[in-house]
């Protein structure tokens, strides 16, 4: 199971550190990854994380204001979302990948978390 964490209000400029949890999986064995869904939208890919942390893919939209993370003695996943937008506010879901290559498409994951709502008000 995976349970995400960290979301809330925050103004524009703001920043917010998102986490989640990796349960009754073998966390260094997949690709985490991030994504978004706003409302009335699709969901899109944020960011990816290969199992070692040395290897990370962006979205355009938030390369360079976006930092994925992990610590595998942790088994959790961390996204620093810095300089948010209002654009940004979206409901931001983890999953996993059992993969070694990096993942940006949502059908290339195996376990979704739940979601977390981040709303960044202008």
């Amino acid at each position: 199971q995976l349970q995400a964490s960290g979301g809330g209000l925050v103004q524009a400029g703001g920043s917010l550190r998102l986490s989640c949890a990796l349960s009754g999986r073998t966390f260094s064995r997949h690709v985490m990854g991030w994504f978004r869904q706003a409302p009335g939208k699709e969901r899109e890919f944020v960011a990816t994380i290969n199992w070692s942390g040395g290897s990370t893919s962006y979205a355009d939209a938030v390369r360079g204001r976006f930092i994925i993370s992990r610590d595998n003695a942790k088994n959790t996943l961390y996204l620093q979302m810095n300089s948010l937008k209002p654009e940004d506010t979206a409901v931001y879901y983890c999953a996993a990948a059992y993969r070694v290559q990096l993942a940006v498409k949502d059908d290339e994951y195996d376990y979704w978390g739940q979601g977390t709502l981040v709303t960044v008000s202008s």
